[in-house]
């Protein structure tokens, strides 16, 4: 399965893990859960874990750029969790279409990505 969410702190943070190549049909099991938090909280919190993650089909990254704009306002922080750099660029390419604040953390600082997320 390339995309794998949990919840996390009441649900405040939403931990999706995800590897392969990303399909359209990946984001109809995203969107639901990402929606249902956002109305369970008004404001969530978001690790985006890349280890072992090659990217989008066409179709799924136009689906990502749909939930990114559509809930522009309704994260508070993305942790972008990776171990390459075109990762590590995205965090300066999503800035423009979020309010949260965003920052990128190789995969072997996880944990402090965890308690970055968590702090307030």
């Amino acid at each position: 399965m390339p995309m794998r969410l949990n919840e996390e702190n009441g649900g405040k943070v939403l931990v999706v893990h995800v590897s392969g190549k990303l399909v359209k049909a990946d984001y109809e099991q995203l969107v639901p859960e990402f929606e249902r938090l956002i109305r369970q909280h008004e404001r969530i919190r978001v690790l985006f874990d890349m280890t072992d993650f090659h990217g989008w089909e066409a179709s799924a990254a136009w689906e990502d750029f749909k939930l990114g704009v559509g809930h522009y306002a309704d994260i508070e922080r993305i942790a972008l969790v990776g171990d390459k750099k075109w990762q590590q660029a995205m965090a300066t390419i999503c800035k423009p279409f979020t309010k949260a604040t965003v920052r990128y953390f190789d995969h072997l600082d996880v944990a402090t990505a965890r308690y970055w997320l968590a702090e307030n």
